[in-house]
């Protein structure tokens, strides 16, 4: 594989590996928009046994990604490169085990039931997590630019949030079913329907996302007396990574968190579920207003700075929604726009900042390890999800929804409870965020700028050292 040119990137890789996320995403954003609700309204598992699973999965995830992240960082180059088999080789499984996901199996008793979503679920969570680490590791060796690594963050943002919409606003319109008496549920044989449709998408996004994407970067493996243990002591000394990590886990778990509570907030408190796909639009349109600006925003400001300032106009927007309560949908979305607004920019650059804290972790070790990196950043990642899963039943069992009371109206005390752990607990999760990114966060745009510097020259340095070695 030819290493020689390691930027220069065009159109046609960008485009490539955001169709590598939406692919990823397609499944992805099922799990974050339906599948708690289908767990809890149609195999009608109680609130608290899924908030375990979601837990026992993630303890699970702590060993599974670090191996996942070693066999990745193991892997010599081929000769199409050292990450994006991957893509190829498990877009087929993770699209038939999600599909399984949300597979009703007639006649099953309810601890059936249980053991069934806990075998799919977690076997859905490790092939996801072998396709997702070789994919996010990829970005730093398409490039070793650090603009052009803004860009693909850019657009694997954009390519996530492409991947996302099937569930956020097709699906809403097609897969409730209306009773006699005017209450709307979720209807599992139109939802299962939609999932293989969508998976069978993702399949073929995932197969054309690898042939459009080229490895630039040499990317050795790692040696055999490199241990994943040694790598993970280095990285809880790298505080720009743990800062991010923890930034990371609460914007996707706001978002998912949001996703699941505002699918019931519209279907229960709004009685508009048609319109949750409207909350999505207008969630996700200040990014394509972004799109032309940002490079120049963040090529001005950093991006730690203007991430830090769009967590603050989240958590203002969410703030005044849990302050006055209003029963209007459309005035609800308005403030969404706010929100969607302000997260934009930390969900468009947070893979960009992923690269930035890889390298610096770089410069601290003198290793490169971006799929055990990756792994760990990964694992933050799916705390968030758990995050979300957990404290949105969790939420709901407090306001005391009744997961076996879906064909009638919830009662008032739960509908206008659902109000409050939709909005508040958003606000709360965005004020940590501008918090970490605005004062713990020490990347800002002159020390990443100085880390390009430094690792240029620890790597010049080491090559030296290597050809010496040789020649002697």
């Amino acid at each position: 594989m030819e290493t020689t040119a390691t930027s220069g990137i065009k159109f046609k890789d960008k485009l490539g590996y955001a169709l590598g996320d939406m692919g990823g995403t397609l499944t992805f954003g099922l799990v974050g928009s339906f599948l708690q609700m289908f767990y809890s309204d149609v195999l009608q598992i109680p609130l608290g046994q899924i908030a375990v699973l979601m837990v026992v999965a993630r303890i699970w995830d702590a060993v599974n990604d670090p191996i996942w992240g070693s066999i990745v960082d193991r892997r010599k180059i081929g000769r199409n490169g050292k990450f994006r088999p991957y893509i190829l080789w498990l877009s087929v499984p993770v699209a038939a085990s999600a599909l399984l996901m949300f597979l009703k199996i007639p006649g099953l008793t309810q601890s059936q039931y249980l053991l069934y979503i806990y075998i799919t679920y977690i076997a859905y969570g490790m092939l996801y997590t072998g396709y997702n680490i070789p994919y996010g590791s990829m970005a730093s060796v398409i490039t070793d630019d650090p603009n052009e690594r803004s860009d693909l963050s850019v657009f694997r943002s954009v390519g996530a949030g492409v991947g996302g919409l099937p569930a956020q606003i097709v699906l809403p319109l097609f897969v409730f079913t209306q009773t006699a008496a005017g209450v709307k549920y979720l209807d599992g044989n139109k939802l299962f329907a939609a999932v293989a449709v969508m998976m069978a998408v993702s399949v073929l996004v995932c197969v054309i996302s690898f042939k459009m994407t080229r490895e630039r970067v040499a990317s050795p493996p790692l040696a055999k007396n490199d241990s994943v243990l040694q790598t993970i002591r280095v990285l809880l000394k790298n505080r720009p990574f743990i800062v991010l990590c923890l930034t990371a886990m609460l914007l996707i778990a706001s978002q998912l968190y949001t996703q699941t509570t505002f699918n019931y907030l519209f279907k229960d408190y709004f009685q508009r579920p048609e319109l949750y796909s409207l909350v999505t639009i207008v969630t996700y349109a200040p990014m394509a207003a972004l799109l032309p600006v940002l490079g120049k925003l963040v090529r001005r400001f950093g991006k730690k700075n203007i991430c830090a300032a769009g967590a603050l106009l989240s958590f203002g927007a969410n703030l005044l929604l849990w302050l006055i309560r209003t029963q209007n949908p459309y005035v609800f979305m308005a403030f969404c726009f706010f929100s969607g607004l302000g997260l934009t920019f930390f969900t468009m650059e947070v893979w960009a900042m992923a690269t930035d804290v890889i390298d610096y972790q770089e410069l601290l070790s003198g290793k490169r390890a971006e799929g055990t990196s990756y792994a760990f950043f990964n694992f933050a990642r799916k705390l968030g999800h758990t995050a979300a899963g957990s404290a949105g039943a969790l939420m709901l069992g407090v306001i005391g929804y009744d997961v076996k009371n879906t064909l009638t109206a919830q009662p008032q005390r739960v509908i206008n409870g659902m109000y409050t752990v939709a909005t508040l607990v958003p606000a709360v999760a965005y004020l940590l965020m501008f918090l970490l990114l605005g004062l713990l966060y020490p990347l800002g745009k002159e020390k990443v700028e100085e880390t390009q510097r430094q690792l240029a020259e620890q790597r010049a340095q080491r090559k030296s050292r290597e050809e010496n070695a040789y020649e002697s």
